[in-house]
């Protein structure tokens, strides 16, 4: 029975994570305000390492649709630019003497039609995902053939409550998220 419960406890864990997973792909996708997750997936060759933006350079948001990058070392200011403009992101970074100002314009209806089907996307992943995790568990506590059929059937019905908790909680951001995009 211990056996049981650490399974879906397990199976908790995991299907958390994905739901943690959706939440930094959300934040990754921009709703028209300036925010400095946009660039968290952007990393520079500093010293021949390969480091994330945030660690080379002070990032800051001085109004609603402005990002200020601050690199520590100066003469980067060239290849963090660089790195933005090559990152698909529609950001065009400008120098400005020790800095570099990125200028978030406002999003057109069809971009942000555009920004909800990406949401709608990574959504659809995290809901398949969590079905995985759940096939999974079922598939494991089948194993268990030592326990009765009533107890298996029993946690399979645990196993799939816990599934629609997190399938509905991974709806419950994306339909944040679109009101988010959508809101001029």
């Amino acid at each position: 029975m211990e056996i049981l419960n650490q399974l879906i406890s397990d199976l908790e864990k995991q299907m958390k994570d994905s739901l943690d997973y959706l939440s930094i792909s959300f934040s990754k996708i921009r709703a028209g305000k300036a925010s400095v997750k946009i660039l968290d997936g952007i990393k520079i060759d500093y010293y021949g390492t390969q480091t994330p933006l945030s660690q080379a350079s002070n990032i800051s948001t001085p109004d609603s649709s402005t990002i200020k990058i601050q690199p520590w070392d100066k003469s980067i200011l060239d290849l963090i630019q660089k790195e933005i403009i090559s990152s698909n992101l529609g950001l065009n970074p400008v120098k400005n003497e020790d800095s570099l100002i990125i200028n978030i314009p406002t999003l057109t209806e069809e971009r942000r039609k555009e920004l909800v089907k990406q949401a709608k996307f990574e959504n659809e992943n995290t809901k398949i995902s969590i079905r995985n995790i759940r096939r999974k568990g079922n598939d494991d506590l089948k194993k268990h053939s030592d326990f009765s059929k009533d107890l298996i059937s029993d946690f399979e019905n645990k196993i799939q409550k816990l599934t629609d908790l997190y399938i509905s909680k991974s709806d419950d951001l994306f339909k944040i998220k679109e009101s988010d995009i959508m809101t001029v």
